[in-house]
């Protein structure tokens, strides 16, 4: 299986994933650059965290037009295994590969510090090798993290258990007062219907080894190699 990582400008969390994949999680990992207009050979892409094209217009929102997007969107649409963290779920909603849209953080400032996560489902791609319910230590640093969709969207995205991930208290419970930014119904991360396209706010590959004080993110990785590996049996 190999990983690639899209690189845009702006980009900053990019040398962070392919240092995950290639010497964590121990996977052939290639960077993409944005004016490429070609994924074939990949089994799983990553958009990662950053300041695309310096958040000019909107987050997103002219990353959306690289040359790279519509291979990335086809092979989204085809079943290929896509995550954006940060920036890169950013992208995917300005891209139509996930509903809603991000605002500013409630409290009008950026954030960065770890926040806890509630898996709410563990028979996905990313959270296979995780228990459903169980909490996650993860860091966010963003400014414009705040969730937001109608209410047709919540209710489906609700329905469909295509809510993954939601702020937390250390214990589990849900709560304004353990939402970083505002973000509607504690949203975290959240997939499309088919499962495979998934965005976070929260940053993972920062937390994937011990030696940077904690390992929870480990598991989202993990849960992406077990999926491709189960998938190409």
């Amino acid at each position: 299986m190999k990983f690639g990582v899209v690189v845009f400008p702006g980009s900053n969390c990019d040398a962070d994933c392919y240092h995950v994949i290639k010497e964590v999680m121990e996977q052939p990992v290639e960077y993409i650059w944005h004016k490429e207009n070609s994924v074939a050979g990949y089994d799983a892409l990553i958009l990662p965290g950053g300041f695309s094209y310096g958040d000019y217009l909107r987050t997103g929102a002219i990353a959306r037009f690289s040359p790279i997007m519509p291979s990335v969107t086809e092979f989204a649409e085809g079943g290929g295994l896509l995550i954006g963290i940060c920036n890169g779920f950013q992208i995917l909603l300005e891209a139509g590969l996930l509903p809603g849209a991000m605002l500013r953080n409630s409290s009008l400032k950026f954030i960065c510090q770890p926040v806890y996560l509630k898996v709410n489902r563990n028979d996905t791609p990313f959270t296979n090798q995780l228990k459903a319910d169980e909490v996650l230590k993860v860091p966010v640093a963003h400014g414009e993290g705040n969730y937001f969709c109608d209410d047709q969207t919540l209710q489906s995205l609700k329905d469909n258990g295509q809510i993954i991930f939601t702020y937390c208290s250390e214990k589990g419970q849900e709560g304004l007062e353990y939402n970083p930014n505002g973000s509607l119904a504690n949203i975290a991360g959240i997939c499309n219907s088919k499962g495979n396209v998934l965005g976070m706010m929260p940053h993972p590959e920062r937390c994937a080894e011990g030696i940077l004080g904690g390992q929870d993110g480990f598991y989202i990785f993990a849960s992406m190699i077990n999926w491709l590996g189960e998938v190409g049996k």
